[in-house]
């Protein structure tokens, strides 16, 4: 199957059925994230316990692309430990905006369908926000904004 053809799979079975889609009523972090660009604005509520995280979900008004990268990223980060969690926020980054050699070791997995979204630079925000908003809710920031990628910090390079 063609990369754009099974991006675009992907993109739509996610917006139509998100995984891990509501709110964690017992949650231990929060975030809200927001892309004043096109009005996109997400909660993410997860379950940290012992640096893991045992739940995830996220909700919110969003476009196709953000809720699905949202849905694949809570599948992704499920069960993983805070430092993991940390690893796939900096790699998905570096994917979406065309910094990352898909052809080096990494963690991304599936995560890697949306390296075309590199292509579509209005669109990268979109993809990114859900993580920028995990980022903020594993360090306890109660929000996180597109507008600030360019004073995010600078997460290890973990190999």
């Amino acid at each position: 199957m063609h990369t754009n053809s099974l991006y675009q799979e992907v993109i739509l079975d996610h917006n139509r059925k998100p995984r891990n889609y509501g709110k964690l009523d017992h949650a231990s972090h929060h975030a809200t994230g927001h892309n004043p660009l096109c009005g996109d604005r997400l909660d993410i509520t997860l379950q940290l316990e012992d640096d893991q995280i045992n739940n995830i979900a996220f909700q919110g008004e969003s476009c196709a692309i953000c809720k699905a990268s949202a849905s694949m990223m809570t599948a992704a980060v499920k069960g993983k430990s805070r430092e993991n969690a940390e690893i796939l926020i900096h790699e998905f980054r570096e994917l979406a905006t065309g910094k990352l050699d898909t052809n080096q070791p990494h963690h991304l997995g599936r995560l890697t369908v949306f390296s075309g979204i590199r292509d579509l630079p209005t669109r990268v925000k979109c993809a990114i926000l859900p993580w920028h908003t995990l980022h903020a809710a594993l360090n306890s920031l109660d929000s996180a904004s597109t507008e600030a990628d360019d004073s995010a910090p600078t997460l290890p390079n973990h190999s």
